[in-house]
């Protein structure tokens, strides 16, 4: 008698029902197709952790320095809610006009500051998003909404929804790769970037940007690669006898996870080698291999070699942008660790024929208010604003060189078209072939989905 039919004897009424239920799932998985054409195959998400302030670097607003200095009228503040209340109740808060200069790029006549010259320069390859809102004025639950759709843990992430509906090129690489840079990681850490309720394998994967992508990815000194695909194939096959026992979904992803980690044993380093790319790439990109201060660079030109290799789905998270008490040194430190590397990747992608496929987006998880935040004598910032903040987004099936929404002349709501996170998401899905409305997993009792409940595809973004 086979193995599977002993194991099928000891089968009890619990596994049936068990297994009944992971048929349906795999059924709901084979259902997340492609809904209609798709206008990209990748998707490269420069996440700013902190909260870029748009008012220092995209929107330009002339009309707030007239107001410089003078008290925030009741209006503007009354029925709102801002992160650090108490520095606003202390004393009044005053506006605060930018400091920057700012001047005209592209055909489009978008607006620059000094601060992002290079990012100007690609100003014809970009689609500007001014005057989204979003729900929370945390940095916590902002980011997570922003990356699952809502305030909670527990979501799947965007490069987990779009891995489950859609899979990867790859077959070396996972399908959804995170890479980090800057002081300290994100706040949220690994739940930006988890699969939630569903199946681990979507989850995005950390990659060190130096050494081995992943630690313990080498094989242990003595082990031929003979030995070790022995031992993968062994452990797939123990693993399978348990699958059939247990009927337990995640095991598949534990057998998925081995053999691509056999696979990237080859892969990963020659994915880290910037060796073969030319001199005047490295330069373009300002990248260093191994300096912990070209880490986002770096990272940059890692996410090109990713997608170039088939990878779905790439988020760079760089910190260090929530600038409450000062707007000078460090805002200058940060545009700098970015700005020549985020441009240089757009540039690099339509130069080799991928930005018509690829979605590059620049953004962070809300903006900074027009009035200023004094928390330390002499030097001034901004504070959390969940009512109109600004990305930025440039490849296929967009408008390039177009500018999506206007705030007020302070820069403190929307005005016309108003936007929301839940519509740059379906937007990103509809962009890949996706209806965000049809891309659902069934979790205890409801189809959930990336958008929740709302949410609309931004068409005036599309080409």
């Amino acid at each position: 008698m086979k193995t599977e039919d002993i194991l099928t004897l000891h089968r009890t009424r619990r596994h049936f029902f068990r297994d009944c239920g992971i048929g349906l799932a795999a059924q709901t998985l084979m259902g997340a197709v492609q809904h209609h054409e798709a206008k990209i195959d990748h998707v490269i998400y420069l996440f700013m952790c902190g909260g870029p302030s748009q008012l220092e670097l995209f929107d330009y607003k002339p009309e707030l320095s007239k107001y410089d200095g003078k008290t925030a009228p009741d209006s503007l503040l009354k029925g709102k809610r801002f992160a650090f209340m108490d520095t606003f109740a202390k004393d009044p808060p005053k506006m605060l006009g930018t400091r920057r200069n700012f001047k005209q790029y592209g055909q489009s006549g978008m607006h620059f500051s000094d601060l992002v010259p290079n990012i100007a320069k690609v100003a014809d390859n970009l689609t500007m998003f001014h005057g989204i809102s979003t729900e929370n004025f945390n940095h916590g639950p902002a980011k997570l909404f922003v990356n699952t759709g809502s305030i909670r843990p527990g979501r799947p992430s965007i490069g987990s929804w779009v891995t489950y509906g859609l899979g990867s090129e790859s077959k070396d690489l996972p399908g959804f790769v995170v890479l980090q840079s800057g002081p300290r990681g994100p706040r949220g850490g690994s739940t930006l970037w988890s699969s939630g309720f569903i199946p681990t394998s979507y989850q995005g994967v950390p990659f060190r940007s130096t050494g081995d992508p992943i630690l313990n990815l080498s094989s242990p000194k003595g082990v031929s690669s003979d030995q070790q695909r022995q031992t993968i194939e062994a452990l797939r096959d123990l693993n399978a006898l348990e699958k059939n026992f247990t009927g337990d979904n995640e095991i598949d992803t534990r057998i998925t996870q081995y053999e691509m980690a056999f696979r990237m044993q080859t892969s990963g380093p020659e994915l880290i080698d910037f060796a073969k790319e030319s001199p005047a790439t490295i330069e373009a990109y300002g990248a260093k291999p191994g300096a912990p201060e070209h880490a986002f660079a770096n990272n940059c030109l890692l996410a090109r070699r990713l997608v170039e290799r088939g990878v779905r789905f790439v988020q760079l998270y760089h910190t260090d942008w929530d600038h409450h008490d000062d707007l000078t040194k460090p805002l200058d430190q940060v545009c700098r660790e970015v700005d020549q590397a985020s441009a240089a990747l757009i540039a690099d992608l339509k130069q080799r024929g991928l930005l018509d496929r690829t979605l590059v987006i620049w953004g962070g998880e809300f903006g900074r208010t027009p009035m200023g935040e004094v928390r330390e004598k002499g030097k001034i910032g901004r504070n959390h604003h969940i009512d109109a903040f600004s990305l930025f987004m440039a490849g296929g099936g967009l408008k390039p060189g177009s500018i999506l929404g206007v705030t007020d002349e302070l820069g403190f709501s929307p005005t016309g078209d108003k936007m929301h996170v839940h519509d740059i998401q379906a937007t990103l899905l509809h962009l890949l072939g996706i209806d965000h409305k049809k891309l659902t997993y069934r979790y205890q009792g409801r189809d959930f989905r990336l958008t929740d409940v709302s949410g609309e595809v931004l068409h005036k973004a599309l080409a």
